[in-house]
This record gives C-alpha cells, structure tokens and sequence, in this order.
C-alpha cells in the first residue's frame, strides 16, 4: 500500500524511508565487518627514540694487583740471621731482605778457592813439564811417547781447573743464595719467616707485591666482553675517586664456574695510583641504546616495544628483552615510540596521536 505524505511531511517522510532502508540493509549483511572511522582509534602518545634511550653504566668488581706476587722463599737451608723489612714496608729492586748463616756457606766457599789454588799450581807443573818435553823431543833426548805423557797431563791439568773454578763460582752462589734481596719494587704483603728459624728450600718467608706496574683485574660476564671492547672510556671506581684506566687485555678463556673472563686495565700516567689491594669496580658505558623497562610490552609471548608510523602502531621486536629489565633496542633516532595508551595497542593497529602539550 503506498504511503501518503501531506507536503508539509515530505522531507520527514523521506527520511524516515531512508532510515528504514539502511536499517533493512544492515540486517540483511550482519557477516560484514563495520569500518572504524578515525574517531574510534584508541589515542596514543609518543615520544621520539632518541629522546628516550640512555646508555646504562655496566660495573664488575676489580682490585688493584702489582703484574708479579712473589712468595720469596730460600734456595738453602740455613738459619735466618735477619729480616730488614716488615708487613706493609716498601722496598726497591735489589735491597736486602733477608739474611741467613753464611758461615758453612764461606767455609765452603774458602775450600773452594783453595782447590782452585792447587789446580792452578798442577797447571803451572804440567805447563812446564810439557814444554820442556818438547824441547828435549828436538833434540832427540826423549821418545815421543813421553812428549804424548806430558801433552796428556798437561790437558788434565787444564780440565781439573776449570773444575775447580766451576766449584768456585758453585761456593760464592751459596754464599749469595743466604742474601735474600727484592727482585722489584714491591710492598711487603706478609711475612711467615722468623729470625732464629730454620729454612729449608722453596718454604715462603716474605710475599711481595709488586708496585712498578700495578694493574686493574676485573672478573666480567662473558656476555660483556665484547661491550667491554667497544667501551671508549673505562673507570676504576672506589668509594672516593673514578679513576680512567687503559686497556691491557682481555681474556678469552671463560672461567668454569662463574662464566666470567679476566680483564686487565692499567692506570693513566698522571693517575694517583691507589694502593695494591685495594678493591672497587671496573665501570663503563654500554654502547648500545637501552629503553627503560617500563615501556617493554609483552605480545603473544615476545617482548618488545610499539613504533608508530602513517597512524599505525608496530610492534618492534626486542628478542633479547627481560622482563623487569632496561632492553637494548636499534631504531632510527625519530622513531615514535608508544609512552602513553601502549596498553591496549596490537600490532597493526590504527591509532590517533595525542597532542604534545
């Protein structure tokens, strides 16, 4: 039946039908997905990446070691006569530590000589005896077998000093091994020698650390090697000072149980060089960017964090990501990174920029 419309109803009329029309249209296609328009995108505030990062400090303890740590020991047995110096003191290469009885040493040392002595009397005989055998063979007065003798003796002779004086120099080494000097400049560390004690070989009497290379040794994580590398600048920090320090080494042998490598660092010349001993960390700058943990998202399973770009939120993977924990992250300098809303955010998802106040 058609429907009338007086004239005064016509615009009402027509826009009833149209509404009536859509509403027909829309139950016949319920299936269909109803397009978002903008005003429906979820609002989202950004920030810039480079305004974001930061560059944490990584530490790892570290103590000041001399490059050498002696345990002076005695090459004799003998008994200690004297010690000059003491737990703390400061000695320099070559001064005197440590003295033992010398006199079986000395008494040694004069046999020795004396046997020396009498070598170089034999020679002087067989010397003589050899050439007055071969000025008598010229002239016929002996065989040839005598003048052989006496060439015989001679060498005998010559071999017995040289074994005299080999014994010689073998009695003034004992002499010297019951002087016990600094093989470098050092600080004594401690002391288990006493005077009056008796020594026997390779037993410990004073431990010296040594101070004329005195080195930063850090245990790192294996995993920090590398960045350790990279570091441009690197410190040694205690609970006054920040010490620079240089790099001398790192080690690749990775230690068993703590999964940590040695690193060695030495001191700038015009460093004031703390004491050997003594304890702190070794810190530097990471070199990759890091975001802070609060904006690390989790998405089905991954972390990571939302860029967004042309009106869409990316999630930017960050496979090496902890929960808890700052992530390093590569992105351009102006990527836009999710700060406000990043809650509700899917990957692909359209959204609406907040306006920066």
């Amino acid at each position: 039946m058609p429907v009338f419309c007086p004239p005064d109803f016509s615009r009402v009329c027509a826009g009833l039908l149209l509404s009536a029309s859509l509403l027909l249209a829309a139950c016949g296609e319920s299936g269909k997905e109803v397009p978002v328009v903008a005003e429906q995108a979820p609002q989202v505030g950004v920030a810039r990446f480079d305004g974001l990062r930061f560059f944490p400090e990584r530490e790892a303890p570290a103590t000041v070691l001399g490059k050498n740590e002696t345990r002076l020991a005695a090459e004799v047995s003998a008994r200690i006569q004297s010690i000059a110096v003491d737990v703390g003191d400061e000695v320099v290469a070559g001064q005197v530590l440590i003295r033992l009885d010398a006199r079986d040493a000395e008494l040694a040392l004069a046999r020795a000589d004396a046997a020396l002595a009498q070598a170089d009397a034999r020679l002087a005989q067989a010397e003589a005896q050899s050439k007055r055998a071969a000025a008598l063979q010229e002239k016929n007065f002996i065989s040839a077998e005598a003048v052989t003798l006496r060439d015989t003796e001679l060498a005998a002779a010559v071999a017995d000093r040289r074994a005299a004086a080999a014994s010689l120099a073998t009695a003034r080494r004992g002499v010297e091994k019951c002087t016990l000097r600094a093989p470098f400049k050092a600080i004594v560390r401690a002391r288990a020698g006493q005077v009056g004690e008796l020594t026997s070989p390779g037993t410990p009497l004073l431990t010296l650390a040594d101070i004329s290379e005195l080195q930063v040794v850090a245990q790192v994580q294996a995993s920090d090697a590398d960045l350790l590398e990279q570091a441009t600048r690197v410190e040694f920090v205690t609970a006054r000072d920040r010490l620079p320090v240089q790099p001398l080494r790192v080690s690749s042998a990775v230690h068993r149980e703590s999964r940590t490598v040695e690193a060695r660092f030495g001191f700038a010349p015009s460093v004031a060089i703390p004491a050997p001993g003594s304890e702190g960390r070794l810190a530097w700058r990471d070199t990759r960017a890091h975001l802070p943990p609060e904006l690390i998202l989790r998405r089905n399973g991954k972390y990571g964090v939302f860029v967004v770009a042309e009106g869409v939120a990316r999630f930017h993977e960050l496979p090496a990501a902890q929960e808890g924990r700052p992530a390093a992250v590569t992105l351009p300098d102006a990527a836009e990174v999710a700060v406000q809303g990043r809650h509700a955010l899917q990957d692909g998802m359209r959204v609406r920029l907040a306006e920066k106040p």
